[in-house]
Protein backbone atom coordinates (compact mmCIF):
# COMPACT_ATOMS: atom_id res chain seq x y z
CA UNK A 1 0.00 0.00 0.00
CA UNK A 2 2.84 2.64 0.60
CA UNK A 3 4.03 1.89 -2.30
CA UNK A 4 1.07 2.38 -4.06
CA UNK A 5 1.07 5.50 -2.34
CA UNK A 6 4.47 6.90 -2.84
CA UNK A 7 3.54 5.92 -7.03
CA UNK A 8 0.01 8.12 -6.92
CA UNK A 9 1.73 11.26 -5.37
CA UNK A 10 4.67 10.45 -8.24
CA UNK A 11 2.11 10.13 -11.09
CA UNK A 12 0.70 13.58 -9.69
CA UNK A 13 3.44 15.45 -9.87
CA UNK A 14 4.59 14.11 -12.89
CA UNK A 15 1.49 14.60 -15.24
CA UNK A 16 0.30 17.35 -12.88
CA UNK A 17 2.70 20.18 -13.76
CA UNK A 18 0.34 20.95 -16.12
CA UNK A 19 -1.13 24.83 -17.02
CA UNK A 20 1.03 25.68 -13.52
CA UNK A 21 4.19 27.58 -13.17
CA UNK A 22 3.85 28.43 -9.08
CA UNK A 23 4.07 25.57 -6.46
CA UNK A 24 3.94 25.78 -2.92
CA UNK A 25 6.34 23.82 -0.62
CA UNK A 26 5.23 22.75 2.67
CA UNK A 27 5.19 20.27 5.59
CA UNK A 28 8.52 18.19 7.19
CA UNK A 29 10.57 20.72 9.40
CA UNK A 30 9.38 23.89 7.25
CA UNK A 31 7.37 26.57 10.02
CA UNK A 32 6.28 28.22 6.96
CA UNK A 33 5.80 27.56 3.03
CA UNK A 34 8.64 28.28 0.15
CA UNK A 35 7.48 28.70 -3.43
CA UNK A 36 8.94 26.85 -6.32
CA UNK A 37 8.10 29.46 -9.40
CA UNK A 38 9.42 27.99 -13.34
CA UNK A 39 10.76 30.97 -15.66
CA UNK A 40 10.97 31.21 -19.05
CA UNK A 41 14.14 33.48 -20.70
CA UNK A 42 11.98 34.47 -23.46
CA UNK A 43 8.84 35.52 -21.31
CA UNK A 44 7.19 39.16 -21.01
CA UNK A 45 7.40 40.24 -17.54
CA UNK A 46 3.24 40.59 -18.08
CA UNK A 47 2.94 36.59 -17.50
CA UNK A 48 3.55 37.15 -13.88
CA UNK A 49 -0.03 38.97 -13.57
CA UNK A 50 -1.59 35.93 -14.99
CA UNK A 51 0.00 33.95 -12.59
CA UNK A 52 -2.30 32.75 -9.35
CA UNK A 53 -0.69 33.60 -6.21
CA UNK A 54 2.44 35.17 -7.40
CA UNK A 55 2.21 37.95 -5.82
CA UNK A 56 1.15 36.58 -2.37
CA UNK A 57 4.42 34.06 -3.09
CA UNK A 58 6.78 37.18 -3.43
CA UNK A 59 5.62 39.03 -0.17
CA UNK A 60 4.86 36.01 2.17
CA UNK A 61 8.80 35.13 1.65
CA UNK A 62 11.11 36.37 3.12
CA UNK A 63 13.99 35.79 0.22
CA UNK A 64 14.38 34.66 -3.36
CA UNK A 65 16.73 31.94 -4.49
CA UNK A 66 17.39 32.08 -8.67
CA UNK A 67 19.70 29.91 -10.49
CA UNK A 68 22.36 32.11 -10.15
CA UNK A 69 22.25 36.27 -8.83
CA UNK A 70 21.79 38.06 -11.93
CA UNK A 71 23.26 41.36 -11.07
CA UNK A 72 26.74 39.60 -10.14
CA UNK A 73 27.12 39.28 -14.04
CA UNK A 74 27.47 42.92 -14.49
CA UNK A 75 30.27 43.18 -12.07
CA UNK A 76 33.75 43.98 -14.31
CA UNK A 77 35.55 40.17 -12.40
CA UNK A 78 32.92 38.65 -13.63
CA UNK A 79 32.03 40.01 -17.17
CA UNK A 80 35.98 39.62 -17.14
CA UNK A 81 35.17 35.90 -16.24
CA UNK A 82 32.57 35.48 -19.20
CA UNK A 83 35.06 36.45 -21.91
CA UNK A 84 37.89 33.64 -20.75
CA UNK A 85 34.97 30.96 -20.70
CA UNK A 86 33.84 31.76 -24.14
CA UNK A 87 37.54 32.06 -25.77
CA UNK A 88 38.91 29.37 -27.49
CA UNK A 89 41.88 27.59 -26.00
CA UNK A 90 45.63 27.87 -27.69
CA UNK A 91 45.82 27.74 -31.56
CA UNK A 92 42.07 26.74 -31.94
CA UNK A 93 40.04 28.68 -34.04
CA UNK A 94 36.64 28.29 -36.06
CA UNK A 95 38.66 27.07 -38.92
CA UNK A 96 40.03 24.34 -37.36
CA UNK A 97 36.84 23.39 -36.11
CA UNK A 98 34.96 23.17 -39.76
CA UNK A 99 35.78 22.27 -42.64
CA UNK A 100 36.07 24.72 -45.77
CA UNK A 101 32.38 23.93 -47.03
CA UNK A 102 31.11 24.21 -43.29
CA UNK A 103 32.92 27.39 -41.99
CA UNK A 104 31.24 29.14 -45.38
CA UNK A 105 28.56 27.88 -44.05
CA UNK A 106 28.01 29.04 -40.55
CA UNK A 107 29.76 32.31 -41.93
CA UNK A 108 26.37 33.23 -44.50
CA UNK A 109 24.21 32.42 -42.05
CA UNK A 110 25.95 34.46 -39.58
CA UNK A 111 26.19 37.78 -41.81
CA UNK A 112 22.53 36.93 -42.08
CA UNK A 113 21.28 37.06 -38.65
CA UNK A 114 24.47 39.40 -37.54
CA UNK A 115 25.72 41.38 -40.44
CA UNK A 116 28.86 40.76 -39.53
CA UNK A 117 31.65 38.39 -40.63
CA UNK A 118 32.52 34.61 -39.14
CA UNK A 119 36.03 36.04 -39.02
CA UNK A 120 35.42 38.61 -35.95
CA UNK A 121 34.18 35.53 -33.75
CA UNK A 122 37.24 32.97 -35.12
CA UNK A 123 38.55 32.89 -31.25
CA UNK A 124 35.16 32.46 -29.57
CA UNK A 125 33.48 29.03 -28.45
CA UNK A 126 30.91 27.84 -30.94
CA UNK A 127 28.29 26.76 -27.94
CA UNK A 128 28.49 31.00 -27.17
CA UNK A 129 27.59 31.77 -30.98
CA UNK A 130 24.49 29.21 -30.88
CA UNK A 131 23.40 30.65 -27.64
CA UNK A 132 23.41 34.41 -29.11
CA UNK A 133 21.57 32.57 -32.49
CA UNK A 134 18.86 31.64 -30.00
CA UNK A 135 18.87 35.22 -28.87
CA UNK A 136 18.34 36.39 -32.25
CA UNK A 137 15.70 33.82 -33.13
CA UNK A 138 14.15 35.34 -29.54
CA UNK A 139 14.43 38.63 -30.60
CA UNK A 140 12.56 37.94 -34.23
CA UNK A 141 9.98 35.48 -33.22
CA UNK A 142 8.51 36.07 -29.92
CA UNK A 143 6.22 39.22 -29.64
CA UNK A 144 7.18 41.64 -26.43
CA UNK A 145 10.62 39.26 -25.88
CA UNK A 146 13.19 41.83 -24.36
CA UNK A 147 16.59 40.87 -23.61
CA UNK A 148 16.86 43.58 -21.44
CA UNK A 149 13.66 42.57 -18.82
CA UNK A 150 14.04 38.56 -18.56
CA UNK A 151 12.01 37.29 -16.03
CA UNK A 152 14.44 35.78 -13.74
CA UNK A 153 16.34 39.02 -12.67
CA UNK A 154 13.45 41.02 -12.60
CA UNK A 155 12.15 39.02 -10.23
CA UNK A 156 15.63 39.27 -7.89
CA UNK A 157 15.54 42.87 -8.59
CA UNK A 158 11.65 43.25 -7.08
CA UNK A 159 12.92 41.13 -3.83
CA UNK A 160 16.07 43.58 -3.41
CA UNK A 161 13.53 46.75 -3.70
CA UNK A 162 11.76 45.24 -1.01
CA UNK A 163 14.81 44.82 1.15
CA UNK A 164 14.93 40.77 0.68
CA UNK A 165 17.96 38.89 0.29
CA UNK A 166 18.89 37.55 -3.21
CA UNK A 167 20.94 34.19 -3.49
CA UNK A 168 21.55 31.42 -6.26
CA UNK A 169 21.50 27.92 -6.01
CA UNK A 170 25.12 28.27 -8.32
CA UNK A 171 28.04 30.70 -8.93
CA UNK A 172 28.30 32.08 -11.91
CA UNK A 173 31.31 29.53 -12.28
CA UNK A 174 30.07 26.94 -11.94
CA UNK A 175 26.97 27.83 -14.52
CA UNK A 176 29.52 28.97 -17.54
CA UNK A 177 31.17 25.89 -16.82
CA UNK A 178 27.88 23.62 -17.48
CA UNK A 179 27.01 26.06 -20.53
CA UNK A 180 30.75 26.08 -22.36
CA UNK A 181 32.92 23.81 -20.86
CA UNK A 182 30.93 20.26 -20.41
CA UNK A 183 30.83 19.57 -24.57
CA UNK A 184 33.92 19.20 -26.64
CA UNK A 185 34.93 21.35 -28.89
CA UNK A 186 34.51 19.71 -32.05
CA UNK A 187 30.81 19.15 -30.53
CA UNK A 188 30.10 22.71 -29.85
CA UNK A 189 31.01 22.91 -33.80
CA UNK A 190 28.43 20.24 -34.80
CA UNK A 191 25.41 21.99 -32.81
CA UNK A 192 26.58 25.67 -34.50
CA UNK A 193 26.41 24.05 -37.75
CA UNK A 194 23.33 21.75 -37.21
CA UNK A 195 21.64 25.05 -35.94
CA UNK A 196 22.21 27.75 -38.72
CA UNK A 197 21.22 25.32 -41.08
CA UNK A 198 17.72 24.37 -39.07
CA UNK A 199 16.92 28.18 -38.83
CA UNK A 200 12.70 27.51 -39.86
CA UNK A 201 13.01 24.79 -36.93
CA UNK A 202 14.92 26.47 -34.42
CA UNK A 203 12.19 29.66 -35.05
CA UNK A 204 9.07 27.33 -35.25
CA UNK A 205 10.48 25.29 -32.00
CA UNK A 206 10.98 29.43 -29.74
CA UNK A 207 7.24 29.62 -30.70
CA UNK A 208 5.58 26.84 -29.50
CA UNK A 209 7.77 26.85 -26.17
CA UNK A 210 7.15 30.11 -26.01
CA UNK A 211 3.33 29.86 -26.40
CA UNK A 212 3.16 27.04 -24.39
CA UNK A 213 4.78 29.16 -21.53
CA UNK A 214 2.75 31.72 -21.76
CA UNK A 215 -0.76 28.96 -21.44
CA UNK A 216 1.50 27.94 -18.16
CA UNK A 217 1.69 24.56 -19.86
CA UNK A 218 4.71 22.87 -18.09
CA UNK A 219 3.74 19.55 -19.93
CA UNK A 220 3.85 20.66 -23.13
CA UNK A 221 7.14 22.82 -23.13
CA UNK A 222 8.54 20.15 -21.92
CA UNK A 223 6.85 17.49 -24.89
CA UNK A 224 8.80 20.29 -26.93
CA UNK A 225 11.99 20.93 -25.58
CA UNK A 226 12.49 16.89 -25.62
CA UNK A 227 11.53 16.37 -29.23
CA UNK A 228 14.15 14.57 -31.27
CA UNK A 229 15.30 15.98 -34.70
CA UNK A 230 17.39 13.55 -35.59
CA UNK A 231 20.64 15.41 -35.83
CA UNK A 232 22.84 17.09 -34.38
CA UNK A 233 20.66 19.68 -33.10
CA UNK A 234 19.65 16.57 -30.77
CA UNK A 235 21.05 17.08 -27.14
CA UNK A 236 22.71 14.14 -25.80
CA UNK A 237 22.04 11.88 -22.99
CA UNK A 238 25.32 13.25 -21.06
CA UNK A 239 24.82 16.65 -22.04
CA UNK A 240 20.82 16.88 -20.48
CA UNK A 241 22.23 15.04 -17.29
CA UNK A 242 24.80 18.16 -16.89
CA UNK A 243 22.67 20.60 -18.14
CA UNK A 244 19.30 19.17 -16.45
CA UNK A 245 19.38 16.69 -14.43
CA UNK A 246 22.57 16.79 -12.01
CA UNK A 247 21.76 19.71 -11.30
CA UNK A 248 17.98 19.41 -10.19
CA UNK A 249 19.61 17.27 -8.05
CA UNK A 250 21.67 19.31 -6.92
CA UNK A 251 19.75 21.94 -5.78
CA UNK A 252 17.07 19.33 -4.31
CA UNK A 253 20.01 18.82 -1.96
CA UNK A 254 20.17 22.13 -0.54
CA UNK A 255 16.99 23.38 -0.94
CA UNK A 256 15.57 22.00 2.32
CA UNK A 257 18.33 23.76 4.42
CA UNK A 258 17.83 27.09 2.39
CA UNK A 259 13.84 26.84 3.20
CA UNK A 260 14.07 25.92 6.82
CA UNK A 261 16.00 28.76 7.62
CA UNK A 262 13.69 31.30 5.71
CA UNK A 263 10.38 31.36 3.75
CA UNK A 264 12.04 31.38 0.25
CA UNK A 265 10.77 31.86 -3.24
CA UNK A 266 12.94 29.96 -5.80
CA UNK A 267 12.84 31.18 -9.50
CA UNK A 268 14.49 28.68 -11.55
CA UNK A 269 13.89 27.30 -15.20
CA UNK A 270 10.61 25.83 -15.83
CA UNK A 271 12.41 22.99 -17.13
CA UNK A 272 13.94 21.84 -14.28
CA UNK A 273 10.55 21.92 -12.01
CA UNK A 274 8.38 19.01 -13.80
CA UNK A 275 8.91 15.21 -14.50
CA UNK A 276 10.15 12.33 -12.28
CA UNK A 277 13.60 13.99 -11.74
CA UNK A 278 12.31 17.23 -11.88
CA UNK A 279 12.91 19.06 -8.43
CA UNK A 280 9.16 19.22 -7.42
CA UNK A 281 9.45 15.61 -7.86
CA UNK A 282 12.40 15.16 -6.11
CA UNK A 283 11.29 17.49 -3.00
CA UNK A 284 8.12 15.16 -2.90
CA UNK A 285 10.57 12.10 -2.48
CA UNK A 286 11.76 13.84 1.04
CA UNK A 287 8.60 14.48 2.46
CA UNK A 288 7.91 17.65 1.44
CA UNK A 289 4.10 18.63 0.33
CA UNK A 290 4.32 19.78 -2.94
CA UNK A 291 0.89 21.75 -4.27
CA UNK A 292 0.06 23.96 -7.07
CA UNK A 293 -0.97 27.31 -6.36
CA UNK A 294 -4.33 28.08 -7.49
Amino acid sequence: MKKILVLVVLLCITYGANAQLLWKVSGKDLAKPSYVFGTHHLAPLSITDSVPGFKQAMNETEQVYGEIVMEEMQSPINMQKMQQAIMLPGDTTLHTLFNSAQYDSVAVKIKQLMGVELQMFDKIKPAFLTAQISALIAMKTVEGFNPQQQLDGWIQSEAQKKGKAVAGLETMDFQMGVLFGTQTLQRQADQLLCTVMNLNKAEQQTRRMSAAYMKQDLKQLMEIVEEKQGNSCDALPEEEEALIYRRNANWAEVMPAIMKEKATFFAVGSGHLAGERGILNLLSKQGYTIEAVK
